[in-house]
Formats: structure tokens, sequence, C-alpha cells
């Protein structure tokens, strides 16, 4: 089961592989092994697309070259079942040594920028290049002539972008274009829906696809955490534990109670209802240990009735 990206031939897993773990200090994919586990579980229980970014772990571009090495322990065969995604162009973060690249979103940045991904994740091309953020220094026209180069080189198969707003999204697909833009990429949980104002519905008038990033709320929605408490070892507990002492814990246990009237748990009901949002094509979902990645999978080889969907989406209104 497969979901199609937008306005391009990429067929995608509907879960996907959030790979901003990977690299991150103190978490079990720091390091090579790690990432490996969960890479090969990830393609063993049917993930397909597995989302990236230059400046991802510690230091930065430790994701990418991880990923890279655990790609190439996989085999070829398994690199072609894998839809690779990456990011260029935060504009808040920079990476050591590029400096002198220009704009972000600027031809010379663009070209440097796909060369150092191509060679840290040891691979001919990269499925989907996306840009982290909008970089107000340049026109997007100027983005999508040098993304436009990229496909015609082969280089990439497509293009996408992260974080835009409802405005952006519209000028960017106004751009003539033999490509263009085929997915947005930003927030969106049940606890955090502003993108349902103004971005989803500009994302459903252009035809992209969307990816929402963060979808289980940094773990608050995974049905680990209860009344302001969970695993010792958990993400939020460790590192993030205000987002624990301001949740509204009497809602988050009314909508375990949906979840098993609906004969689900917490976290697949989550993935569930965004999968059944008109706009979303593939959820990204982190993960740190096989055992993560089985159950993501899982959730997402199933559906929620129309009521559930519409009884959660009250419960978060």
């Amino acid at each position: 089961m497969t979901r199609t990206l937008g306005t391009s031939s990429i067929e995608v897993s509907p879960i996907g592989l959030g790979c901003n773990n990977f690299g991150r200090k103190g978490t079990r994919t720091e390091d090579q092994a790690g990432t490996d586990a969960v890479i090969h579980a990830a393609i063993d229980h049917g993930i397909t697309l597995f989302d990236t970014a230059d400046i991802y772990g510690n230091p930065a571009t430790t994701s990418e070259t991880l990923m890279g090495v655990a790609l190439a322990k996989a085999g070829s065969a398994a690199r072609d079942k894998v839809v690779l995604a990456t990011k260029w162009g935060h504009q808040d973060l920079l990476i050591e040594g590029t400096e002198a690249w220009g704009a972000k979103g600027a031809r010379p940045y663009i070209r440097k920028a796909v060369e150092a991904s191509l060679r840290r994740l040891q691979t001919d091309r990269i499925d989907l290049y996306q840009l982290h953020t909008p970089d107000p220094a340049t026109p997007i026209e100027e983005t999508v002539r040098a993304l436009d180069e990229l496909v015609a080189e082969g280089k990439i198969r497509a293009y996408g972008h992260s974080n835009f707003s409802a405005e952006q999204i519209a000028a960017a697909a106004e751009v003539e274009t033999p490509n263009g833009f085929v997915s947005a990429q930003d927030e969106y949980s049940l606890v955090a829906r502003g993108v349902e104002r103004e971005v989803l519905p500009a994302v459903l008038e252009v035809g992209i696809g969307f990816l929402p990033y963060f979808p289980l709320a940094n773990g608050l929605l995974s049905g680990k955490y209860s009344g302001g408490s969970g695993p010792a070892d958990a993400r939020l507990t460790k590192l993030k534990p205000q987002l624990l002492e301001q949740a509204d814990w009497t809602r988050i246990a009314e909508y375990e109670r949906i979840a098993t009237d609906a004969g689900r748990t917490m976290l697949e009901a989550t993935f569930q209802w965004l999968l059944a949002q008109p706009a979303v094509t593939s959820v990204i979902a982190g993960a740190t240990r096989p055992e993560q990645v089985a159950q993501n999978a899982a959730a997402g080889e199933g559906t929620l009735d129309a009521a559930t969907v519409e009884e959660i989406s009250g419960l978060f209104a």
C-alpha cells in the first residue's frame, strides 16, 4: 500500500521514517549500529520514505553520513526501494564550511549543498530534495530554475519545500517550470493544527502532497505518557519536561478512551487520524529502536471510520 506524492510519479509508504535522531547525542541512534538497526528495520517493514536534512545530527550532517553507510550496507536493491528525501537551506542554522556559499536558495549554494548531500548519503540521486525554510534573499524563480537543472541532470528526482506559508506555497506553484514543487512539509498533529487554517487549503489548491512532521507532538500522543509522567529515558521526560507539565491530561485521557473504543492504541489512532486528512500523503515518524519502527509501520496499515475521525477532531478542536 503506497500513496502518490503530489503530481510526481513517486510512491511513498503511508508512514515515513523521520531521521532527525540519527547522530543525536544521548539517543540509541547516536552511532552507526543504532542507525543501521532502525534503517534496516524500516526497510524490512515496508517503510519507503526516509526523511533527513543536512543539518540533522550532532554535529550537523551526521544523520546523512550515518544513513549513507547504513544504506550502502543494505545494498543497491534496498536503496532502489527507498524514497530518499533530504533538505537543505535552513535559514537559522549554519553548517560549518558553508559560510562562503551565499544565499541558501540561490543556485551556487544549492549546487554545492546537493553535491555534499549526495556524497554523505553515498548515492547518485536524491529522490526528494526539499528547501528546509524559505529564503527571503532569493526569488523563488531562481530556486526553481536551479532545482530544475538538478532534475535534468538526474541528481534529484523531484523537489519540495518545508515551513512555507500559504502565500509562499501559492507563489511557488505559479513559477513556470517543467517540474515544480511536489510536496510541503510542516508541523502537524492533534495539538498543533495551525496549518489547517491556510496551509492545508493552499496545499490542496495547488495539488502537492503534504508531509506532517512531529505527528506525535514529541511523543506526547504516543501513549507512553499519562498524568504528566512517563518512562525515565523517554525523550519528553529527559529533554522537554515542560511539555508534560503543560499538557491537558484530561483531554488526553479522553482521547485514549476514544482510541480504545475504536480498537486502537493512541499511537495508531494518531497516525490514522492524520492519514484521514485529505491533504496528507505520508506521516513522518521518528524512531530510535526497531520496535518503534514496527509499531509505526503497522499503524499506517489501518484506517479509522469517519465517525471516529470526527470525534477525535472535535476533542482537539
